[in-house]
Order: C-alpha cells, then structure tokens, then sequence
C-alpha cells in the first residue's frame, strides 16, 4: 500500500505496539489518528509524528467509541486503515477468574474492538476499500495455565476477525488478525491479577528459559504487513503458524 496521506486510526497508541505502529505508518506517509486513554502519552508521542490527531478514548466505553470516530472522520474525511491494539491482561486460574472483572475486560478487549469495526466499516465500504487489522496475542494460539481468561478475549477477537474477513471481501475490505510473541513493552506491568495490580521489572525478559522478546518496532513491522498483504493471518514467528504445523 502506498501510505501517502492514508487515514489510520491505531488504538493503544500510547505505548508498546500500538506506539510502534504509529510511528511506523507516519514514517511511512500516513494521517495517523491516536486513540487510547491517556491524554498526556497521546500529546506527547503526537509531538514527534507529522500530523497526528489525539483522540483520548475509553474502549470500554461505547458511547466514547462511536464519538471516537466521529471526531477522525469529521477530522480528516475518511477513514482508510483501522489497526485495534488497545488491550488489557488477565492473569488467573480458571476457578479464581473474578466474573465482574472479566465482563469489564470483555468489554474492552473485544466489544470495543467490535464496535469499532462497526463504526468503520460504512465508511470504507463506501469508498470501496479498506484495511482493518486487530491485534491478538500468540497464549490465542496456546492453553497455558493462569492465561485462560486472556486468551478467551484473545480468541474470540481473532474469530471475530476470520469472519469478518469472509464478509467484507465483496467490498474489498481487508481484515486481518496479528498475532504477536512475546513482547517488550509495560504489557506485564499493567496485567491485572487477582490480587491487583503486578508491578514486575522487566527481569522477564532476561530469563535465558525463555525465547528472546521481541520488541514492539517487529510487531509494528507485522502488522503492515497484514496491511500489504491482505492476510486474513499474520504470525510474529513462522513457527507459530499451526497450519504449517500440520503440513
């Protein structure tokens, strides 16, 4: 895709993939429209881009979604790129997941997702093109303990994709969805458990059992990918692509 004054709207913009994304597709040309809910993150990373619009939104909020892309198209005119990274972890047990926090994080992981693939889908149908890319996560792919409720969000938002890319190719729409390995951003810090807030270092990344991080720029890299190619699925590594699995 040619980026040139493309219109993107990347949630979670204000750290980890979604910040990479955006720096990414303005280094590539794009309008880029910043959406998460932190304000002050939002200015300070629009201070760095070439024409960036701060949009401050709860996706939790369905009131704020649909006035969310009302500002962007009313802002720039139309709406070319959708890219969902906004999204909040869950570490538990199956027995101990907390139902009224999981409901809250349903509703931000993948009714704000939905809803504003709702709200786009018009516009770009109209113009007869359109690319929409959502965000994952690799544990979508897997059955790891104390990652159960998370990837539930995860997998229900890569479903939601797969059909959606079925439905909208008569309007040459693409819809793809990107799932990421392990990456380094504050995703952990931010993980809500049980007892509350984790507040880990990033000794994580460093432990020599587990596959090297990547970081957040690869990601970016991927999801324009997803972008250029149109793939309904794009993984952050070839190996964690079942289908060549069962080949």
């Amino acid at each position: 895709m040619n980026y040139k004054d493309k219109i993107a709207i990347v949630t979670g913009a204000s750290s980890g993939i979604g910040r990479a994304t955006a720096e990414l597709l303005d280094k590539k040309g794009a309008k880029v429209a910043l959406v998460a809910r932190s304000q002050d993150k939002l200015i300070s990373l629009s201070k760095n881009l070439t024409n960036a619009f701060v949009v401050p939104t709860d996706m939790g909020d369905e009131k704020a979604v649909l006035e969310m892309v009302e500002k962007i198209y009313s802002h720039f005119g139309t709406i070319d790129i959708l890219i969902n990274c906004a999204g909040v972890g869950y570490d538990s047990a199956i027995e101990d997941i907390d139902i009224a926090l999981y409901k809250k994080l349903f509703s931000v992981n993948v009714i704000g997702s939905l809803l504003l693939m709702q709200h786009v889908i018009p516009i770009m149908r109209k113009q007869k093109k359109g690319a929409i890319v959502n965000v994952s996560s690799g544990t979508a792919l897997m059955s790891l303990p104390h990652m159960g409720a998370y990837s539930s969000l995860k997998r229900a938002l890569a479903g939601l994709s797969l059909t959606a890319n079925e439905e909208l190719k008569k309007d040459t729409i693409s819809v793809s969805v990107v799932y990421p390995f392990i990456t380094k951003t504050n995703f952990e810090q931010n993980t809500i458990t049980n007892k509350g807030q984790k507040n880990e270092d990033d000794s994580i990344y460093e432990n020599t059992s587990l596959p090297k991080a990547d970081l957040p720029e690869q990601v970016a890299e991927k999801i324009l990918y997803a972008i250029d190619s149109g793939d309904p699925e794009v993984y952050a590594h070839d190996w964690m692509n079942p289908h060549l699995k069962r080949k």
